[in-house]
């Protein structure tokens, strides 16, 4: 019977865990008080020019979505949204700044050297039934290339030693 309460005490513990990787019943007219209590502590925040400010939610390395949370001046939250998805994706263009990514996509999931050692690049994993991240290189952070990429997490291993 032990046993049986300590996997329901882990259970529980797991699913209250899990009950905030998304924003759940957040709402404009909510505070950021709110947020955070179904959130927590955000990946980036953001002023903005109007006096509010952006959170968001970057669930990586593994998690797929970066969840954005836009509060007015006092405080309210006035909008809440997944930025990763194709139509924000296929929005980034040649030359934009790296301020510019991470106002339409928001923070990478990975971040490594560029090919060659030239620049960064910056990777984001989402809900693709391809098993696809999304790939932004950055040189003198302006962005140089923008496309979908195999995710390493779904390819298979290789056998590199043979007997």
């Amino acid at each position: 019977m032990r046993a049986s309460s300590a996997t329901s005490v882990a259970a529980l513990a797991l699913f209250a865990a899990c009950s905030t990787y998304g924003p759940g019943q957040l709402k404009p007219g909510q505070t950021e008080a709110d947020a955070r209590t179904e959130l927590g502590e955000p990946t980036l925040r953001t002023p903005l020019p109007d006096g509010g400010t952006r959170l968001d939610y970057a669930r990586g390395p593994l998690g797929k979505h970066t969840y954005r949370v836009e509060l007015d001046a006092a405080g309210k939250v006035t909008a809440v949204s997944q930025l990763l998805n194709d139509n924000n994706f296929e929005s980034l263009r040649p030359g934009w700044s790296r301020q510019q990514v991470l106002d339409v996509i928001g923070p990478a999931t990975n971040i490594r050297v560029g090919w060659r050692g030239v620049g960064t690049v910056w990777s984001y994993r989402y809900d693709d039934v391809f098993c696809r991240w999304f790939q932004v290189w950055l040189v003198d952070d302006r962005v140089r290339e923008a496309s979908y990429a195999p995710d390493p997490v779904c390819e298979e291993p290789r056998i590199t030693d043979r007997d």
